[in-house]
């Protein structure tokens, strides 16, 4: 899932203030690290900023929430609702001209929040202790991100799942997208996963057994060509948090989710 470009990334995000800072599209794909020309946004401000977004609580469990009355979540909802209306239109264009429509999600900080592992390893990644943090299963729902995915569906639109948790996460995945009500199309041949070992033939021009030179543009895109060509859908729609989730084609409409905590080059 992650590179370790956290709160560097994030600091330079930072030179966007107010509102806009954490809003959808705030920042650009090319922002990666802090501007060497001026002293960077403080640490401790920035945290500060981001519980704020959030909301961010700690709940009886030990476990840090976001507040469902927080920015973070109206910036969800407004996005939520866009994207329904133009699923439900493109849906509807789609069927008429004999198309087969499918939308397109990542996983984590798209369907599944992260919030309380970045606020306790203090915005750092950990290969391990990501791998023990997924393998629980137990991480709530962003918000709103279920009920759109069950929405896609009854809509007649075919969903997949684009993520960057490897092959030998695929149980806990599909266990926690159960958890939060995003049960639907968990199988494997809806939900592509990083499998480094044995990468698919549609990848082979960065990825062959063994050896894995992809990056996260060219792994979802190769994804999301292989559904649009191979599997013969066109792609209405694809949810990300991320830049890199979304760029290189094969979607007629991209969604950016918030997420100020990580940056995936």
């Amino acid at each position: 899932m992650h590179k370790p470009l956290r709160l560097a990334a994030v600091a330079a995000a930072c030179a966007v203030t107010g509102a806009a800072l954490y809003g959808a599209g705030a920042a650009t794909a090319g922002q990666s690290t802090a501007n060497s020309t001026h002293e960077p946004y403080n640490i401790g401000l920035l945290v500060k900023d981001i519980d704020t977004y959030y909301g961010t609580t700690l709940d009886a469990n030990g476990v840090y929430q976001a507040s469902p009355d927080s920015p973070y979540a109206q910036d969800l909802a407004d996005i939520d609702e866009s994207a329904m209306r133009y699923i439900d239109k493109a849906a509807r264009k789609a069927h008429k001209h004999g198309e087969r429509p499918a939308v397109v999600f990542d996983i984590d900080d798209t369907l599944l929040l992260s919030l309380d592992y970045e606020k306790k390893t203090n915005y750092t990644y950990n290969s391990a202790t990501w791998a023990e943090y997924v393998n629980r299963a137990d991480r709530p729902a962003v918000f709103g991100s279920p009920e759109l995915v069950r929405y896609a569906q009854s809509k007649g639109v075919e969903v997949f799942y684009n993520s960057g948790l490897s092959e030998s996460q695929r149980a806990a995945a599909t266990e926690n997208l159960k958890k939060v009500g995003a049960d639907v199309n968990l199988d494997a041949d809806h939900m592509f996963l990083k499998d480094k070992a044995n990468p698919p033939a549609y990848l082979s021009a960065c990825a062959t057994p063994g050896t894995w030179n992809c990056t996260t543009v060219q792994y979802k895109s190769g994804t999301r060509r292989h559904i649009e060509d191979d599997l013969g859908y066109e792609i209405v729609a694809n949810f990300g948090d991320q830049y890199s989730d979304l760029e290189g084609g094969y979607a007629d409409r991209t969604y950016k989710l918030p997420n100020p905590t990580y940056f995936v080059s």
